[in-house]
Order: structure tokens, then C-alpha cells, then sequence
């Protein structure tokens, strides 16, 4: 995993979700992919795709549950995992976790 991003443009405006458990920025790049790059607070939130998403756990210690599955699956920094377009996930974050959202052109 790479430590930085070479020639994007960042947005000033921060998304807070969750009453600011969720703080994110986004990141487009020259090749019109976009990304997101955030921090998750110590709670559990729900989020909704529309289209597929890679979401890369940069640090932290968080529990994961996809789509309608019964099982939570643990990640911590260096890991990722994916989720469908028009699905959804619940992340339970330990200890702060922060992380980049991949998402499909």
C-alpha cells in the first residue's frame, strides 16, 4: 500500500457523518477515479454503496459485516476488503481506524 497520493485534487469541505464519528475528504484524480480518505471513531455505523468499493484499512482495529451476511470479519491496518455496488456494510471500529475508500468509475 502506498503512503501517499501523487496529483490530486483534494475537496475543503469534509463529509461528517454518524454526529462526527465519520470524517472523510474526497480525492479525484487526473484520471477521474475517486476516493475517499478518513477516519472512523470508536462506534458502529451502516453505509450504503452504489457502486463496488475496495476499502483499504490504512491503521486501526475494526469488525466488518457485508451486505445482509450473519459474520463479522475482523481487519486491521494493511488489510482491505471489498463490497459490492448497491450493497451495504457495517463497520465496528475498535480503536480509531483510518482508512481510503477505493470506488469503481
Amino acid at each position: 500500500m502506498s503512503q501517499q497520493f501523487e496529483h490530486v485534487s483534494i475537496d475543503k469541505h469534509a463529509n461528517i457523518y454518524f454526529d462526527g464519528s465519520v470524517i472523510s475528504y474526497n480525492l479525484r484524480f487526473a484520471d477521474h477515479a475517486r476516493k475517499t480518505i478518513g477516519v472512523i471513531l470508536p462506534s458502529t455505523v451502516k453505509f450504503a454503496t452504489d457502486v463496488p468499493e475496495i476499502v483499504e484499512i490504512v491503521s486501526g482495529k475494526c469488525r466488518v459485516r457485508i451486505g445482509s451476511a450473519d459474520e463479522w470479519h475482523s481487519h486491521e491496518g494493511g488489510q482491505r476488503f471489498q463490497v459490492p455496488g448497491q450493497s451495504s456494510f457495517e463497520i465496528e471500529a475498535i480503536e480509531p481506524v483510518h482508512y481510503v475508500c477505493h470506488f469503481s468509475n
